[in-house]
């Protein structure tokens, strides 16, 4: 108010002082005051540098228009610890705040990126009363996280120090304040658990000629100085031969007058690496440099001829300056201010390190046994993945650790295991397997990866392998044998049509329709050879062809089957007295009820083949680590349609001769076919069902082995008895036993 007013008696909105123009405030460190500053002065536009406050509010230009700042706001170290968080995989940490409401605002502002980048935040506690204080140490104690953020500003920060000291050590506290030996120094003993932790800084600048200047600066050159005297006696235990010194200080020799601020281990004023005091070096240079520029800009008015009178200075119009302000420092940097009044300035992460302590003698330290490493910095220049660089090595960490400190709500999910949550907070998971045909192989994984078709997971599922190609070849045990038995078969059917050839002349082979009985056999051993199709490695040609070529085959020789069928109804019945049906019993009946039947089956294949063809395909699901090459039907339909014909054939076939079962035993070849055409009919109906329920190389024998039970049943039930009359018995290969005469 006295800089604003003037004089014995605070007058608001007067100003008696002459000669004393105010034309800008620098200041504070702290984003408290900087609040309440600002809102006192707001109305009378003065300009108000600070170099400390970081409370992103100050970015509201609307409210705080002429605020400006010469650091950063909070909100890039926010960014910077997110990242580093990320960095160490620390995904479960507190925040322990300060008690004013930039710090309490502050860390609201940093729970809530946190959880925004898949962090979590156990606790957020403020110090305050004692009360209160001793609530919060009992449950920062029981946390689980074991990394802490301290979000206080620059004189909040001893306090929370000594809120800390009775803290056990197994945390790493991360300082937001910018942590300095300075402000150690306000606390009488560090506590040992400050050992290895973290704190953000402004990076260092430099400011040419003040470390000279302070070097040389002593007591005895600036007398009026009275806090030089009293860091003169705190410094070196004595106190300098002064005229106009205080002598109630307690009994201390007198200084040599050779002492100087080189000599001495400054643990407290760092005067290589400027910090908060290039801050301040800053915001006066660009005070300076804009009073400079609207002096000396004649547009104003302020500059004339000497014979008109000088104007009072106006502060509100070095805003103006200010916004545009751009220059480049005494110290190489690059001046200016951005949209928001503040100005881009990296910062540095530093470890503090409490050297060559005994930890079972002593818990507190002093502040020369603390020292700084810098370990890593945030370069607000960079792209924002880019900005954070560490170096992991520099860091100590606290002894109670033995490697890198973890800090998670739940333990690591090895590779194999996906997280699962289990309360509202997502960092608290349980560690659930990955599901067959899924693997992850990071710790962690929110997800498991799905494995491509052709590829399966391992037991560990951290892997995914290659899939094995099955199919039913030659090579396997069960494909040799099917197709061992289909050319024994071919062989059989061979010896049968040679010997019906070689016998043809013989009442047996007579009666039973010879072209009849040739075609049958024909058609039985392409049925035969049609189950050597279905073995080996499935291509374009054995896939298209092979179930069309056995159906059309198959319905032959169940046609024939049905023409002799038919033959037996018409000769038993010819024989009556009186019949009418001498004239069709003869080979052009069977032969049209042969063509007839197969001619169906031709226009069924052919519509099939033409509409959607079978072709070889992958069948990737029935078994997890394997690939079934296999024919795909095409049409699934066409395939039952086919299969359906030819077993409604043999069911009508089966029928007729059922019919005429019981026919005297010069007719018994009914009860032959009858059952042959029963064998057929169950090894179909039996084969449905079985057909479905195997996968792989199974579902083709099942079906190698469906043909090769039917057309042997065939063979077997009509040929073998007289290939068994003909060659053991060929007294009985007569017309008349044959005709039922002795």
């Amino acid at each position: 108010m006295s800089l604003m007013t003037g004089g014995q008696v605070l007058v608001p909105n007067y100003v008696c002082r002459k000669g004393e123009d105010l034309v800008a405030i620098i200041g504070d460190l702290e984003s408290s005051s900087t609040y309440m500053i600002s809102q006192l002065i707001g109305l009378y536009h003065y300009p108000q540098i600070s170099y400390g406050a970081m409370d992103p509010i100050f970015t509201d230009r609307v409210q705080f228009p002429h605020v400006y700042r010469t650091v950063p706001n909070q909100n890039y170290q926010h960014r910077a610890v997110v990242q580093l968080l990320r960095h160490f995989a620390w995904t479960w940490v507190g925040i322990l705040s300060a008690d004013d409401d930039s710090s309490e605002r502050g860390s609201r502002d940093l729970k809530n990126l946190i959880l925004s980048s898949g962090g979590c935040v156990e606790f957020m506690y403020t110090v305050s009363d004692n009360r209160q204080r001793e609530n919060v140490e009992e449950k920062m104690m029981l946390s689980s996280a074991r990394v802490v953020i301290v979000n206080s500003d620059v004189h909040s920060s001893s306090s929370v120090i000594l809120h800390l000291s009775i803290m056990k050590s197994g945390k790493v506290w991360i300082f937001l304040s910018g942590l300095t030996y300075f402000q150690l120094s306000e606390v009488a003993y560090i506590p040992e658990v400050l050992n290895g932790s973290l704190t953000f800084l402004l990076h260092k600048g430099d400011i040419p000629g003040l470390r000279e200047f302070i070097y040389n600066y002593t007591p005895y050159g600036h007398k009026e100085d009275y806090l030089l005297k009293d860091v003169w006696i705190g410094l070196f235990g004595c106190y300098p031969v002064l005229a106009n010194i205080n002598r109630a200080i307690p009994a201390l020799d007198p200084c040599s007058g050779d002492e100087t601020l080189e000599s001495v281990s400054l643990h407290l004023y760092d005067v290589v690496n400027f910090r908060i005091v290039h801050s301040i070096y800053t915001a006066v240079y660009i005070v300076a440099n804009s009073l400079h520029e609207m002096l000396m800009d004649k547009s104003h008015g302020i500059i004339m001829e000497p014979s008109i009178p000088e104007r009072p200075l106006q502060p509100w119009k070095l805003n103006g300056y200010l916004k545009r302000l751009h220059f480049t420092s005494g110290s190489g940097d690059d001046i200016y201010f951005s949209k928001d009044g503040e100005i881009t300035r990296d910062l540095d992460i530093q470890n503090w390190l409490i050297k060559s302590v005994d930890y079972t003698d002593k818990t507190s330290i002093n502040v020369e046994d603390v020292q700084a490493i810098d370990v890593g910095t945030y370069n607000l220049s960079a792209p924002e993945d880019q900005r954070l660089v560490i170096n992991d090595s520099h860091i100590s960490w606290h002894h109670s650790f033995t490697q890198l400190p973890r800090s998670s709500c739940s333990e690591t999910c090895e590779p194999g295991y996906r997280k699962r949550t289990e309360s509202f907070h997502i960092c608290c998971y349980s560690c659930v397997v990955c599901s067959e045909g899924e693997i992850s192989n990071t710790s962690d994984a929110d997800e498991c990866v799905k494995c491509p078709e052709d590829h399966y997971s391992n037991e560990m599922r951290t892997s995914c392998l290659l899939k094995t190609i099955e199919f039913l070849s030659y090579d396997d045990g069960l494909g040799m044998c099917l197709a061992l038995l289909s050319i024994i078969l071919c062989m059989m059917t061979c010896a049968v049509l040679g010997i019906f050839w070689k016998y043809h002349q013989t009442p047996v082979v007579k009666a039973n329709n010879q072209k009849i009985s040739y075609v049958l056999l024909v058609s039985l051993l392409f049925s035969f050879l049609c189950s050597l199709l279905f073995i080996g490695r499935p291509m374009a040609v054995t896939c298209l062809l092979r179930q069309s070529v056995f159906g059309i085959f198959f319905t032959v020789s169940v046609s024939c089957v049905l023409a002799k069928s038919f033959l037996v109804v018409l000769a038993f019945k010819a024989t009556r007295p009186g019949s009418k049906l001498k004239d069709w019993v003869g080979s052009g009946v069977s032969i049209s009820v042969v063509v007839l039947c197969s001619v169906g089956q031709l226009i069924i294949s052919m519509v099939w083949l033409i509409s959607s063809p079978p072709f070889p395909d992958y069948d990737l699901q029935s078994d997890s680590k394997k690939m079934i090459l296999r024919c795909n039907e095409g049409s699934a339909v066409a395939f039952y349609i086919l299969i359906g014909y030819m077993g409604l054939l043999s069911l009508f076939s089966f029928l007729v001769a059922f019919l005429v079962r019981k026919l005297p035993a010069s007719y018994n070849e009914a009860q032959l076919i009858t059952f042959s055409m029963l064998l057929v009919c169950s090894v179909w109906i039996s084969f449905i069902p079985a057909y479905l329920s195997t996968k792989g190389k199974y579902m083709v024998a099942v079906e190698v082995f469906a043909i090769l039970t039917s057309s042997a049943g065939l063979l077997g039930c009509i040929f073998i008895p007289k290939c068994y009359i003909i060659l053991v018995t060929p007294e009985m290969n007569t017309r008349q036993r044959l005709i039922g005469k002795p």
